[in-house]
């Protein structure tokens, strides 16, 4: 999630969203977002299957 203030309204906004799916992020949110809107992604993100390397990673780690 971000919050970015531009300094300088003139210059273009960076494309936040754009870079951060770019980056590996599984979904993003332009906001505002509602409350249905984010669970659907986060379910959306719940269903998708998953590599089984990410499964044994995430059992290390937890």
């Amino acid at each position: 999630m971000s919050g970015y203030a531009f300094a300088n309204l003139d210059s273009p906004a960076p494309d936040f969203l754009r870079m951060a799916l770019e980056l590996g992020a599984a979904r993003c949110l332009r906001k505002p977002f509602t409350p249905h809107a984010l669970l659907a992604a986060i379910n959306d993100c719940l269903a998708e299957p998953r590599p089984r390397s990410d499964i044994a990673t995430a059992v290390q780690l937890g």
